[in-house]
């Protein structure tokens, strides 16, 4: 992405997902949607468990794309978030 349209667009304010359709149709942003839609809850009763109720930051927010090969030689995708409790 070119310089220019990099910094608008981290200038301006988030939209929070308001221009983004839903359910998404994007294939690779929909899997993700799939996700959270069918383990979200469980998600969240895990962190409850082993935190207390709350909730992670959005805000203080992180997170790292890594790759895994197993031993068939397949490829996995390795998504970690990690946000402040």
């Amino acid at each position: 992405m070119p310089e220019p349209t990099l910094a608008a667009a981290l200038g301006g304010f988030p939209l929070r997902g308001a221009v983004a359709e839903m359910p998404p149709t994007e294939p690779f942003v929909y899997r993700l949607y799939e996700i959270v839609r069918n383990y979200g809850y469980v998600y969240k009763a895990v962190v409850n468990e082993r935190f207390g109720d709350g909730i992670m930051s959005a805000v203080c927010f992180g997170t790292e794309v890594g790759r895994e090969v197993d031993e068939s030689g397949a490829e996995w995708v390795v998504l970690t978030m990690r946000g402040k409790w």
